[in-house]
Formats: C-alpha cells, structure tokens, sequence
C-alpha cells in the first residue's frame, strides 16, 4: 500500500491537527529561524498521525491562500482549518472563515488573533493550552494559557526569555557545561536568576509577578537593588522597583495541574482569571463582582468551572452565545 494511501486513511485528532496549523503559522513567520524549521521536522517525524495532519493542512493551505491571508488568524480561523481537514466540504470551511469577520467585538477577536510572538517563539501555547517541556540544561518549563518563551544558551549562561504570558520554571544542574551557568529568565520589567528549587514568572500589563514556590530567586529590576526571594514568598516587579506582595487570594503554580485555587477571592477578579483560558468575554454585573469564594476548581472544562458557581454563590449565568458569558445575582 503506498505511503499516499495510508496517510488518507489516518484519522488524526483535532488536537494534531490544530498543531500542524501551528507549525505551518510559525514557518510562514518571515523571521522563522532554520531551529524552527527543524523543530517542525522533528514533529512531523515523531508520529506517523503529525505528518498526515501536516499534509492536509498543506493541502488546504494552498487552496484556501489568497482568502485565508485576507482574513484573522484567530480561533475561529484556526476551528475552521481544522474542520476543513477533517474532510467538510471547502464551501462549508469557507463560510466559517468568513464568520470570523462578522465576530462582534473588535477587542476580543484581537485577543484571539495568534501574535507575531508566539510563531517566532521556540516554546508557546494557545488560549486554554498548557504544556511541559524538559530543556537540554535539565531545567523544567511549564507554560500556561497563551504564553511565548524564547531560550539563549551561550557557553556564558542559560537565559529563557518570557515574550508574554506564565511560566513555572524548575531549576536543574546545569547538564550541558562543566562550570554552571546561571539560569536567567528575563521580562519586559527585569531579570530573575533561580539559584534552586521551583517558581513561577507572570508577565502582565504594567508589572511582572514573581512568586517562588521553593528554594530562591534573585530578583534584578532596573530601578532598583537585586533582591533575594525566598519560597513562599511573591514580588511585584517593575522597571523602578520590586516589592513583596501580600498573601495571595490564588495559588500561583496551580495552574500547572490544571486547577484553580482560590482562598478568599473576589468573584470579578476569580472570573478575570477563568477568562485567560477561554475565548470571548467573561464578566458579571458590578452589584456581584465583590462576592467571595474558596475551592479547588478544574481548568479542563471551563462551562462546567461556570456551571459550579451558582452552587455556591447567589448568581446565575447568563450565555448571549457561547463566546459572550455574563453572571448576575440570583433574583
């Protein structure tokens, strides 16, 4: 049987699927490096189900380029692509590519949009993903929803740079060199060097947040002297200073199970999380936003996260479709 026909026959999973159009987004980046391409090989090498996937969205690529470049790249698009490879017919494909221009808010179909950031970047991850990587040094890194890193090894030190989102980072002897070199992880508001254990860097709008779950983390901001965080401990870093955080309502590396673990939270602020790891809006009427709450809940499944709340709480939900969610008190 030839290799055509067999790959015709595999059924590959949306999920492999949605990584092809990844790869495929990456290499079309006009700044792809020769590492990206052979990162994308070896993907393509690691199962027969990556180069089948990889074939069709080639294949769909090429028929569908002149519309599919006048159009956002955001998760409808990529929903689409995905269908499409799975066989619907191409006029089907088409309409719901053109559904993404008639989405409704222009600002959160933007945040849907897959960033310059995230095709160049060595490591990323979409909305609601996140995913594990053992680096070459024997550091861990773990990415949380919509992140971008890059890493920079050079024989002088070990740097992992957060382009956006949250990383956890596990600090390992360095197994590539005879004479350690530091390991750095760099933001847009400092630098962090781990001397040991875990923690966890979270980049965002105005400041970095850096909470150390073991061990130390030297802490270098711009505008201000190196600090030593110990575990247990979080900071608040800018380019002018760096200052320890009270208690957190939230458990910084929780994530990284797949949970939410809350103590104490504010509902406007639990629901501002929840929204990173969906598309679309999220919010609740103002009279609500103040209420509080305590738990364990699963990231997995977002719709069902919602649903628990009306158990414990005087709200009730309200879904205008189901990418605009709204919650109001219970009357």
């Amino acid at each position: 049987m030839s290799q055509s026909l067999v790959l015709e026959r595999r059924q590959p999973s949306p999920a492999v699927v949605r990584q092809a159009i990844e790869w495929l987004m990456r290499l079309n980046n006009p700044t792809a490096s020769a590492r990206v391409l052979q990162r994308c090989e070896q993907w393509r090498a690691a199962h027969p189900d990556h180069e089948c996937a990889w074939q069709r969205v080639l294949s769909l690529n090429t028929d569908l380029n002149d519309r599919f470049q006048a159009l956002p790249a955001g998760s409808a698009a990529f929903d689409a692509l995905e269908t499409s490879a799975q066989r619907l017919d191409r006029r089907q494909a088409l309409k719901l590519l053109s559904g993404v221009l008639v989405m409704g808010s222009s600002a959160w179909v933007a945040r849907d949009v897959l960033p310059w950031q995230q095709w160049s970047a060595d490591f990323a991850t979409n909305v609601g993903q996140h995913s594990g990587f053992a680096l070459t040094d024997g550091t861990r890194l773990r990415l949380n929803t919509d992140t971008a890193v890059s890493q920079d090894f050079s024989a002088l030190q070990r740097l992992i740079k957060l382009r956006k989102g949250e990383i956890l980072v596990t600090c390992g002897p360095d197994a590539q060199s005879p004479t350690p070199r530091p390991l750095l992880v760099s933001c847009s508001h400092g630098m962090f060097e781990g001397l040991s254990g875990r923690f966890v860097v979270r980049q965002e709008h105005g400041h970095t947040r850096l909470s150390v779950t073991d061990g130390r983390v030297l802490i270098r901001s711009p505008g201000a002297s190196s600090i030593m965080a110990q575990a247990g401990q979080s900071y608040r870093v800018t380019q002018q200073r760096a200052e320890i955080m009270p208690e957190l309502d939230m458990e910084p590396g929780a994530w990284a199970d797949g949970l939410i673990v809350t103590r104490n939270m504010r509902l406007g602020d639990f629901l501002a999380e929840v929204s990173r790891y969906r598309h679309g809006y999220l919010g609740c009427a103002q009279d609500i936003a103040g209420l509080r709450l305590s738990g364990v809940f699963r990231l997995e499944d977002t719709d069902k996260l919602l649903a628990i709340l009306p158990q414990t709480l005087p709200v009730q939900l309200k879904y205008r479709t189901r990418w605009w969610v709204t919650l109001q008190r219970n009357v």
